[in-house]
């Protein structure tokens, strides 16, 4: 096959893969634009809370990713029982770590609310918020096994299908449930938490019935003597991938709860713009794990005589994607007001200060996240996790906070860090990419 055609491959591959992602993070800018008639407080509260949420959810993530190159790896070299030990090793791990964030959080929830804000409605309408979103965490560990096990496959329109099912349900809920209907008067923020549960609970229901009825898709327990034996090296692999995704994943939780150390309309325009950025920046990320795919099924076969071109066209697509993207950021940033108006002016004053800094992320981050995930797939996740330490947690996030805690800058230099740790990561993913593809 050659790279135009691995090209074309990984184009089939990845589209499913983007609107998976951007209907994930459709999910949340609903419930945000429900949520944002309720005023500037239950926004608030409903950024605290998906902070806290959103860092569980990425930790199942970064196992279901691990997984995700593990069965694209046993689909390649046509290993059965491989794909059937990922599938289980993924689900018992996930579902462990699901009910570990459970208990954390039903213990210590209010505390962690009441370390991040003093405000009293704020932290209520929040505590409330996670009593019930909590629960997504365990059903949301099936769900993304499943997505990887069918993504590894290279079926990744299952997943798409799961999604376009499960989003019309979940805004028709979140609606009526926030704003209620004749005489009900509805639940306010809870409404859009139980909208959400209810939703995640019917797509876990498809991917059972989905993979209970495809006569390709063997998922019987496998033999326990291979199982436990396996389990380990399983791990081992899928550690280090999860690690990546989650220190990246904790950064941004860690981005978030110094954002909420600034004034409340500074805070509230960042967690209005987040489902945005994320939403727009799926689309080099479904290309960077379809080219992960590729190259780990690539891999299986043993056909590396074409990963060097491929690698540099898969670069360039996605940097293309971004700029495009960068340039609907360009047109959202003008329609901000419409699109949210009922949102105070001061609010309104702050997204636009930030607006520059938002739409040139995507074409940083693109070169950054499509090389990371060329890395992992060369079996690279340590050197990758080692690059993400080191620019986030040990330059870009201390001097956040010193800028936030401290100096008590604006939201511009804040949120400016976004970028600037994107550009430190630039140069050591430029060199480790080229030399292990030129060592192939």
């Amino acid at each position: 096959m050659n790279p135009r055609a691995y090209i074309r491959h990984n184009f089939a591959l990845a589209w499913p893969l983007a609107f998976n992602a951007l209907l994930v993070q459709s999910m949340l800018m609903i419930d945000t634009l429900f949520v944002a008639s309720l005023g500037e407080v239950p926004i608030a509260a409903m950024g605290i809370a998906t902070t806290i949420i959103a860092f569980v959810l990425g930790l199942e993530i970064a196992i279901g990713n691990g997984v995700q190159l593990l069965v694209g790896r046993a689909f390649g070299s046509g290993n059965k029982a491989g794909l059937i030990i990922a599938y289980w090793s993924g689900l018992l791990i996930s579902v462990s770590t699901a009910l570990g964030c459970i208990a954390i959080l039903t213990v210590s929830s209010e505390s962690l609310i009441a370390f991040i804000t003093d405000d009293i409605d704020i932290a209520q309408l929040a505590e409330q918020y996670i009593s019930i979103t909590k629960y997504i965490v365990l059903i949301t560990a099936y769900t993304q096994v499943c997505t990887a096990f069918c993504n590894g496959r290279g079926n990744s329109k299952v997943s798409l299908k799961g999604f376009i099912f499960e989003l019309p349900i979940n805004a028709l809920l979140s609606y009526f449930l926030i704003n209620g209907f004749n005489t009900y008067e509805g639940l306010g923020l809870e409404g859009a938490a139980w909208g959400s549960l209810i939703a995640v609970s019917l797509r876990a229901v498809f991917f059972y019935v989905v993979l209970g009825t495809d006569e390709k898709a063997d998922l019987s327990f496998p033999k326990k003597t291979l199982f436990l034996r396996e389990i380990g090296p399983q791990f081992s692999e899928i550690y280090p991938i999860a690690a990546n995704f989650l220190l990246l994943s904790v950064g941004s939780t860690a981005y978030q709860l110094l954002f909420a150390q600034l004034d409340l309309y500074a805070f509230v325009a960042i967690t209005l713009i987040f489902p945005w950025l994320r939403a727009g920046t799926q689309f080099p990320n479904a290309w960077a794990q379809a080219s992960a795919i590729s190259i780990s099924q690539l891999l299986g076969h043993k056909e590396t005589g074409n990963l060097k071109l491929f690698s540099r066209h898969s670069t360039q697509v996605a940097m293309f994607l971004a700029v495009i993207i960068a340039g609907l950021f360009s047109v959202l940033s003008q329609y901000m007001a419409f699109i949210y108006p009922d949102i105070e002016q001061e609010t309104q004053i702050a997204l636009m200060i930030i607006a520059p800094l938002y739409i040139i992320l995507p074409i940083i981050r693109a070169y950054n996240t499509v090389a990371g995930n060329i890395l992992r797939a060369l079996g690279k996740s340590n050197l990758v996790l080692k690059v993400h330490f080191i620019t986030q947690w040990v330059i870009a996030l201390p001097v956040c906070a010193l800028l936030v805690l401290y100096f008590e800058v604006s939201i511009f230099w804040a949120f400016a860090l976004l970028p600037i740790e994107e550009l430190l990561k630039t140069i050591p993913f430029y060199r480790y990419k080229k030399a292990f593809i030129l060592d192939l």
